[in-house]
């Protein structure tokens, strides 16, 4: 497979080792797993459970755990989960320290916006350039960021350019005013509507119809991804996806950081994407409060003035209780990960489908002690660079995109012999 030119790098990184004693002077600011529970058809082999002594600090979980995981031994064994001293002890630090504190790749990218159904906009980030280089088979990655986020977040960015230097084709799906990208009608999104990414793909499958596709989602953007998932079942165009910081059960989260300082900031994250369009909100009428949605000073009540009537549902708890990504798992008929953090304060490991997780041949988890949200300072690049995740997630996915490449020579070998008989039948 072709690989595209690297790109050059804006920050330098190496691993940093040092007694704790000594962190204050030398961090740097600028630039095995535990079985919990098994559900397979037979007995798990000897060597899952070297494997499972080999990773103690992760507990995985997944009906998918003997397919799949022997292929990412070797990372789990490589950068094993060593929380980063001192930020990486502490959930709230981690999650403050991620958002402000990760180096941001630079990437030049060129934006395509595609008209949905119903007129609105959404907005496609490409990296610039890769139509030239990159072969038009080449596995096709879309980015899904989380609530309010877009193309400019350190930990897309940082997925982006990992994938890219494995010869991938790579797209940031913007939602509606993220990214700032454009609003053309009054409606921005939701945790629960689908209906865009399902545009998106199929936009991209008619753009590469030579490429596999697969997908990311980080915390808002990993529950719709879900959601599609589960919607579209063993339809489903994609031939693997990745599910990071899921919040999973809304009701669950938003018990967790409402009023508090996640709240706020998600809020004031809203309200700014709003404010930007608020003139084609206006003289909606209806259960639409304009002055409520412009003022929210947290995501209750802006989902209670805005996203909740956009989406036609009774009230904010009703929106909420029906947008969980959880009540998808069961239905997924494609591989999906799913990496989640212990100690995530948006995201709770309660609500985590566990046994929905199990029982499904095609689904695999991995909980990670540490990690906060969006955080997971830990690993080769830390602090400041890629999350710990992103080698295992690239794994994950390079490990799909091999089956697929064997299935479909297996498929093209088969049509070929049969080709073959008809043509000597024919001649007989």
């Amino acid at each position: 497979m072709a690989r595209a030119p690297p790109l050059t790098p804006l920050y330098n990184h190496r691993p940093i080792t040092f007694p704790p004693n000594q962190l204050l002077s030398r961090i740097r600011t600028k630039t095995p797993y535990k079985i919990s529970a098994v559900h397979v058809t037979a007995m798990p082999s000897q060597q899952h459970h070297h494997e499972a002594q080999a990773h103690p600090t992760l507990e995985i979980i997944g009906g998918a755990m003997d397919s799949v995981l022997p292929a990412l031994n070797s990372t789990l064994t490589r950068i094993p989960y060593n929380p980063f001293p001192l930020i990486g002890w502490n959930c709230h630090v981690e999650t403050v320290f991620a958002a402000y504190f990760r180096s941001l790749p630079d990437v030049k990218l060129r934006r395509e916006c595609i008209r949905t159904q119903d007129n609105g906009s959404v907005a496609l980030d490409w990296v610039s350039g890769d139509d030239r280089h990159l072969p038009p088979d080449s596995p096709l990655l879309i980015l899904l960021p989380g609530l309010a986020g877009g193309s400019e977040n350190t930990y897309v960015r940082h997925m982006l350019v990992r994938a890219r230097s494995k010869g991938w084709r790579v797209v940031v799906f913007n939602n509606r005013g993220c990214g700032n990208s454009p609003v053309t009608t009054p409606q921005l999104f939701s945790a629960s509507f689908t209906g865009d990414m399902r545009e998106v793909v199929a936009h991209v499958a008619t753009s590469y119809p030579k490429a596999n596709l697969y997908a990311v989602g980080w915390s808002m953007g990993a529950n719709i991804l879900v959601r599609y998932l589960g919607e579209e079942s063993h339809t489903c165009p994609l031939s693997g996806a990745v599910s990071l910081c899921n919040p999973f059960n809304l009701v669950n989260s938003g018990e967790d950081f409402r009023y508090g300082f996640y709240d706020k900031a998600l809020a004031s994250s809203l309200r700014k994407i709003f404010k930007k369009h608020a003139l084609l909100f206006e003289d909606m009428g209806g259960e639409f409060n304009i002055q409520l949605a412009a003022n929210a000073k947290y995501v209750r009540l802006f989902d209670d003035a805005l996203t909740r009537v956009s989406f036609g549902f009774k009230s904010v708890d009703d929106y909420y209780s029906n947008s969980n990504s959880s009540d998808s798992v069961k239905h997924v008929g494609i591989p999906l990960l799913c990496i989640q953090a212990a100690n995530d304060p948006v995201a709770p490991a309660r609500g985590i489908p566990r046994e929905d997780i199990k029982e499904n041949p095609n689904c695999l988890l991995i909980v990670t002690p540490k990690g906060g949200h969006l955080g997971w300072v830990a690993g080769d690049e830390a602090p400041c660079g890629a999350p710990w995740t992103d080698p295992v997630v690239m794994d994950y996915l390079q490990h799909l995109e091999r089956v697929a490449g064997l299935a479909s020579h297996g498929n093209s070998v088969h049509a070929q012999q049969s080709t073959e008989g008809l043509h000597s039948v024919e001649i007989s």
